[in-house]
């Protein structure tokens, strides 16, 4: 199921075992791996007795390949634990580990007035409503700290959205998005050598883009020769020397060297 040494497992064998699995080493799991059947609504409803939501993968037998989620701000009569769960078929855990992360991406994104079936609470009374809404968020407040804490920058990692990749966009959007990352890394050229106070946040900033929208390191690299080119042609006409654009190959190098560090310091170690 599990490869390498990224994970630690726990395999309770009874009831018994699991609940107490979950006493002792709450504050420590970032996901639960459940099998459907006749016994998972009593599990359910008892981590749901305890305050206890966390990251859920489900294996169902009848699901489709891959993960799937129900829809946002819906309850569907499938969900059993909470509208974050991850419904994997058996065929799926091949690929655990990419499931455990979309489980965990899912709970952070979980709306604190979710619906949670059988939850130990009633609709109609909003004291209740507020306990359930505190339980939730302070679980993902502690995974997102426990992950923080424990893995560095993983947890930032959990946050990207596939949907806002350059790949993935419209082209309409992906014209948009390079050509604030053109504005972004021209800004950075031009400010570096000036003991600009505000040029780290600038690399920062331009990085950050550059991670969530998962841009090519190449792009970077091409983006830099046509600011290059540009200023050459702009120097030649002012009839000056262009051996002074060999110097911002060290803005290259550093925009590249923070983006490397970034995605070694986030990137889930397989």
């Amino acid at each position: 199921m599990f490869e390498g040494e990224r994970f630690t497992v726990a395999q309770p064998c009874t009831n018994d075992e699991f609940f107490d699995v979950i006493d002792r080493e709450k504050q420590q799991i970032d996901c639960l791996i459940l099998q459907d059947g006749q016994m998972l609504p009593q599990l359910i409803n008892w981590l749901q007795a305890q305050a206890t939501l966390l990251p859920a993968i489900i294996l169902d037998a009848e699901a489709q390949d891959g993960a799937t989620t129900p829809p946002p701000n819906q309850t569907p009569a499938t969900v059993l634990y909470h509208t974050a769960e991850i419904r994997v078929s058996l065929a799926g855990q091949t690929q655990m580990a990419e499931q455990v992360e979309a489980a965990i991406a899912a709970f952070l994104k979980l709306s604190p007035s979710c619906q949670l079936p059988n939850a130990p609470s009633t609709a109609d009374d909003p004291e209740d409503r507020l306990t359930t809404q505190n339980f939730l968020m302070l679980q993902q407040q502690r995974l997102t700290d426990k992950l923080k804490a424990r893995l560095g920058y993983l947890g930032v990692y959990y946050k990207r959205n596939p949907k806002d990749f350059l790949r993935h966009l419209s082209p309409r959007d992906r014209h948009t998005l390079m050509a604030q990352v053109r504005k972004d890394y021209r800004a950075i050229i031009l400010t570096y050598f000036d003991g600009d106070a505000e040029l780290n946040q600038r690399v920062d900033n331009f990085v950050n883009l550059m991670f969530f929208a998962d841009v090519p390191v190449a792009q970077i690299v091409e983006i830099h020769m046509e600011l290059m080119d540009e200023f050459s042609k702009q120097l030649k006409l002012e009839g000056r020397s262009e051996e002074i654009l060999l110097d911002y190959r060290l803005t290259l190098i550093d925009a590249i060297a923070h983006l490397c560090e970034m995605y070694r310091r986030a990137v889930p170690r397989e």
